[in-house]
């Protein structure tokens, strides 16, 4: 049971942590707190962290609900998040930035805690399909534990790296952060492969063609 529970645990803070692209999500916290005071900083990384684990717990619950209620299967749901969530690897590449977080606005900053820095940036659609075919795999309570565990971790993580931010702009600069980000999508294009081959390798098995 222990053995699970930490195997779990350590698997799951490096998934949802590389999932939560923390560079991209440094890089885009400065661009949009630039120039507020450090009490105005620290309460908005308080509560987008805040905002981004209770719809992350939300989403660990909802997977089998979910998929149940649209008729559709885990696998199916594997191939399609996998597949999203390529999409963005390939957008923190090529670009440094992810495809659905680009063009934010910069006229209404009054509260961008929740929107846009906990939805879309730490937690865009890919994301959310990721964390649904995660939960709805976790079965066993030391699983379920052990993955919450991880995603409390990542985001205490993403916290501090936040708090950071400015020391991590200073010694890495701007290149340091994009090139940081284009490696966080490397392995999210390896974490996309993995999730949409489990997919195929599940619906082939339902259907008897192997």
């Amino acid at each position: 049971m222990l053995s699970v529970f930490l195997s779990t645990y350590v698997s799951s803070s490096i998934k949802f942590l590389f999932l939560l692209a923390p560079f991209f999500v440094v890089t885009m916290f400065l661009a949009l707190t630039r120039g507020q005071s450090a009490g105005e900083k620290s309460l908005i990384i308080r509560r987008s962290c805040v905002s981004a684990f209770f719809l992350g717990l939300a989403l660990f619950f909802m997977g089998p609900l979910l998929f149940k209620a649209i008729g559709i299967t885990l696998d199916s749901f594997r191939i399609g998040a996998g597949c999203l969530l390529f999409l963005t690897a390939i957008s923190l590449v090529t670009s440094g930035t992810r495809s659905h977080a680009t063009g934010l606005p910069d006229e209404d900053r009054d509260d961008i805690a929740v929107v846009p820095l906990a939805i879309p940036i730490m937690i865009g659609p890919a994301t959310i399909g990721a964390i649904l075919v995660y939960g709805a795999e976790l079965k066993r309570f030391a699983e379920v534990s052990g993955g919450l565990l991880g995603l409390v971790t990542s985001l205490v993580v993403l916290a501090v790296l936040l708090h950071l931010s400015g020391y991590l702009e200073r010694v890495l600069g701007k290149n340091g952060l994009h090139i940081m980000s284009k490696i966080s999508g490397l392995i999210l294009s390896a974490m996309a492969a993995e999730i949409v081959l489990t997919g195929i390798a599940g619906f082939i098995r339902s259907t008897g063609l192997n």
